[in-house]
Order: structure tokens, then sequence, then C-alpha cells
């Protein structure tokens, strides 16, 4: 009858129906399950249901109210209704109701929710697997490759090798990953039921049921999926796991950054590879792919340990000690870097560097002996190279002795700061604290200019904690197609500029007079009056 329709729920709202599902999906072994519940907005409320004015109904009248009652079976009296006011209905400790919602409860660990995880020794890789990496390397090699040697050394060590999960959302061979392929192969749940195009090829695409690596093809989300699953499984299923997902990094924290914030949410551990990063490194791909921003998005995330490596022995000096914060001392965290694509030698490890790699900031190279003014240059990533050279033009163009530090995340040179000026807030009668960046910088002479392939932003993080003065250089704006040496002069972080940001500020201290800045800018082919290259 018309009647007998009127009161029929729909499968949303119908709990012997939402009860019938769940049992039936309980009972299902392996294969997925997805309930379907089709519900309507505002039922049950009287005049709003199915009507966007259910978003702001803030209050019923007695009316409204006791057609509610009825609509869902309450047992409240009419007496008890009154003001638009809506009682509290309790079925009583006895009842079936309240004992099936105590017994779940308990089944679950308390009235309280709980996360409850049982803890699983690792043992991680030995020191031998990263000193490789000390030594450096004559031929010229990028951050991205050290860190393909990397990975794939960890996925032959025989403690944690058959816990690593590679993820790859597009084709590996844009990160040189392809020589994985033959000995770890990428899973498909069929095994490979095609003969590839690269098949004669000695680093074929390889696919396997028992593969290793997880080739996702052009989907980040998807991919970021399967890394969530693989960073909190010590939680899920009780067996510790490490993801590493690697991706053009335009289409990390820009593309997916709402999932990262869930993947924090769920405390998951693992790490983020931004490859490809840099505006001007990643030449000849133009603004939808040259990355510029990543690492400010990244240091919102209070998760996440953001780094921008230059070294091949910083990246593995990085995934040392997140292995160790993460797997050892299961700290619910997780890192990201950015990772180049630009080749240069690889230097040694100096002695005594390692806290500053992992702390934000260390020396790199002191400047020259004997020179009439000082200076210091702050750079990462790639930027090493740039900051070196200008160190060079410097001390025999300009008299001026500068050091070159590297600065491999401004972020947590931010926080440790940002920490110590709290327990000095906190604690006015003890002795004040000096942050870390403080310590590392405070004895050194001159102005501080940094540079990276970044937005200025990114080291404006530190600027309120350096005492001298401190110019940013960096790239803002949107990237474009062009040579590395074309784009970095676009951008004014070659090392051209940091020279002139250096005579600039020397001049702003009276060190050197303005003339002697005017003389480089011309004598470097600098157009002063050009358009500024974040709007240009």
């Amino acid at each position: 009858s018309d009647e007998q329709l009127q009161k029929l729920r729909r499968g949303g709202h119908d709990y012997r129906k939402l009860y019938a599902a769940y049992a039936t999906a309980t009972e299902l072994r392996d294969v997925p399950v997805v309930i379907l519940a089709k519900t309507v907005k505002g039922w049950a409320v009287p005049g709003s249901e199915a009507r966007n004015v259910t978003h702001q109904m803030k209050k019923l009248s007695v009316e409204e109210l006791k057609r509610f009652r009825d609509r869902l079976e309450l047992p409240i009296k009419d007496e008890d209704i009154s003001e638009g006011v809506a009682p509290y209905h309790h079925p009583g400790m006895d009842s079936k109701e309240i004992q099936y919602l105590l017994a779940r409860r308990h089944a679950l660990g308390g009235l309280l929710p709980e996360r409850r995880v049982v803890p699983k020794t690792i043992e991680l890789p030995e020191r031998g697997l990263y000193s490789q990496f000390d030594s450096g390397s004559k031929q010229p090699v990028s951050t991205t490759m050290a860190f393909v040697r990397l990975l794939r050394d960890l996925l032959r060590d025989e403690h944690i090798g058959r816990r690593i999960v590679p993820i790859i959302p597009d084709e590996a061979r844009t990160f040189g990953m392809e020589s994985l392929f033959p000995q770890f192969k990428i899973y498909a749940a069929q095994g490979q039921l095609y003969e590839p195009v690269d098949a004669a090829h000695l680093l074929a695409y390889v696919e396997s049921k028992d593969g290793q690596i997880l080739e996702e093809g052009i989907t980040e989300a998807g991919s970021m999926a399967a890394f969530t699953a693989a960073a909190t499984s010590y939680a899920t299923h009780g067996e510790p796991m490490v993801p590493f997902f690697t991706f053009y990094s335009m289409f990390g924290f820009q593309r997916i950054g709402d999932l990262i914030w869930s993947l924090a949410d769920q405390r998951g551990r693992g790490f983020l590879l931004g490859a490809t990063h840099g505006r001007t490194t990643l030449n000849g791909e133009g603004l939808q792919h040259q990355d510029g921003h990543s690492l400010l998005l990244a240091s919102t995330n209070p998760a996440c340990l953001a780094y921008d490596p230059a070294f091949a022995y910083e990246v593995a000096t990085i995934v040392r000690d997140g292995l160790r914060r993460m797997y050892e001392e299961r700290q619910d965290v997780f890192y990201y870097l950015t990772l180049y694509n630009e080749n240069y030698a690889m230097p040694e490890m100096p002695e005594g560097v390692e806290e500053g790699i992992l702390r934000g900031l260390y020396r790199f190279r002191e400047g020259p002996e004997h020179r009439r003014h000082a200076a210091q240059i702050l750079a990462s990533g790639p930027f090493l190279q740039q900051a070196l050279r200008a160190r060079d033009i410097l001390a025999d163009e300009h008299d001026v002795s500068a050091g070159v530090w590297s600065a491999t995340s401004y972020q947590q040179l931010r926080l440790d700061a940002l920490e110590t000026d709290r327990w000095n807030r906190l604690h006015p009668e003890e002795a004040r604290r000096e942050p870390y960046l403080a310590r590392a910088l405070g004895p050194q002479e001159g102005p501080v200019v940094s540079v990276s392939d970044s937005m200025k932003a990114v080291p404006d993080q530190i600027a309120r904690w350096v005492q001298a003065p401190f110019v940013s250089l960096g790239t803002d704006g949107f990237g474009r197609s062009d040579t590395r040496e074309a784009l970095r002069r676009h951008f004014e972080v070659d090392a051209e500029h940091i020279v002139v940001a250096t005579l600039s500020a020397l001049a702003e201290m009276g060190e050197v007079k303005p003339e002697t800045v005017s003389d480089a800018i011309r004598g470097y082919g600098i157009d002063p009056d050009r358009t500024t290259p974040s709007v240009a």
C-alpha cells in the first residue's frame, strides 16, 4: 500500500538491513567488500529531508520533535517534549542495546578508544651499508641515482630487505630505477600477461606475482593509498614495512597533500621522495613540472621531517637516521627528501658533520684565508655547486672570504629555534638556551646569503634567528623551459647573483662601497631594471 511504501526505509536508514549487510560482509573471505548504504540528507527531520536547509537547521518546534520521535520510534512521552528541547533517552543499563555497546567497547579494550600496537623488533642494516657513500664519487652522479643505489642495497639487505616497499606512480625509468626490475620485479597479481616492448633489453620491464616493486601507473592518489597501507602496517597487521614512494616532486604535496595529511593522522611511517625537484634543475619541462615550493608545503605537516640534501652521503645519513627513529625508536613521523637529476661529483663526507646534516646545517667548506671581508653562503641541493663557484669569485675578484654551508633542512632549523624560544619563554628564571642555528652561525663573521632551487620563503623560515644581515635568493615564480644556466640567470640564483647579493649586503654594513656593487652588476652582465622573476 501507499502507507507501507512510505514507511519502507532506504537501506542506510534501516538498522535491520545495515546489520544484515555488515554480518554478510564479516563472513566473506579473501575478497574486497563494499557496502553501499543509500541515505537521504536530513532523514526524519520534518520539512528538511533532501533539502539544503538541513545544514542550517538549528532548532525544531514541539510538533516537529514529536514527528521526529515517531519516525525513529523512540519511547519518549509527549509531556517530556517541551519548548523544542529534545530530551535524552536512555534505554537502561540492562537493555540489549546498552549491553551490546558495552560488550563491543570491552572487546576493543575499554570505554576509551585506544590505539593498540604490538611492537615488533626488526633488525636494521649495519653501518657498512651506508658507509660506501662516505667516500664520494669522482664520476658525476645525481642525488636521485645515489638514492636508487641506496634503495637497491636496502632491498638486498638480509635483515630488512623483504620489508622494503618501493612505490612509483609513473614510469620507473624516469628516475633511473630500471636497474631494480630484473632482481626485484614489479608486482602483478596475475603475473606478466604480455611481452613488453623492451623485452629484448637487459633491464626489461618484468612483472611477477612475487614482485616487490609497486609500479602504480600515473596515479599519485593510488600510489599514496599503497604507501599509507604499507606505512601503517606496523599497527594494522603487526608487521612493520618500510615504504619508499618516489614521485615527480611537483605532483606530491601539491597534488595529494590531503592524502599526506591523512597519512600523518594515521601515524604512518616511511619515506616520500620528491624526485626531479627544483625550479631550474628540472630544465625543459615548464611550469607544470618545475617544483620550487614542495619543501614549504611539507613544512606545514606536523609529522613530516623535510630535507633538501645536496650529496650522496647526506641522503644516506638522513635515511639511516629515519630508519632508526621510525623503526627502532618507533616515532610516528615520516620523511620527505628532495632528489635532483643534476649530475656532479659527490664529495667525501667531512668529519663530524652528521649532527649538522640531521639538524639542518653544517659548514661544508671554510672561506679562504687572508681576505679583507667575510661572508657566509647557505646553499641546498645542487646549489652547493653555485655557492662554491661564488666563493671562488668572491675570493679572487672581491677580497671576500665566504664560508659555504650545506642547509639540509630549514624546517628542522626553524622547529628547533621555535622550541628553544618556547622553553626560554616558559622558564624565565632559568639560563637561556640557544638554538642550534645560533650556535652554528654565531661565531662566523659577515652577512649571510642563502640560495636554493626553491622559493625564498623556504630559507626565510630561519630569518628571525640570524643575527647578521640576511639575504635569501630563490626561485619565486612559474617555471619555464630553458637551459639550467639560463633559468638560474632568470631567477637570479646563479653564482654571479650570489656574488652581487653578498657584495650588496657588505655595502649595507659599510664594508664595501656601493660603487663596488654597481661595478659587479655591470661586470657580470646583470640587468638591474628587468622585471622581477616572480611575475615575469
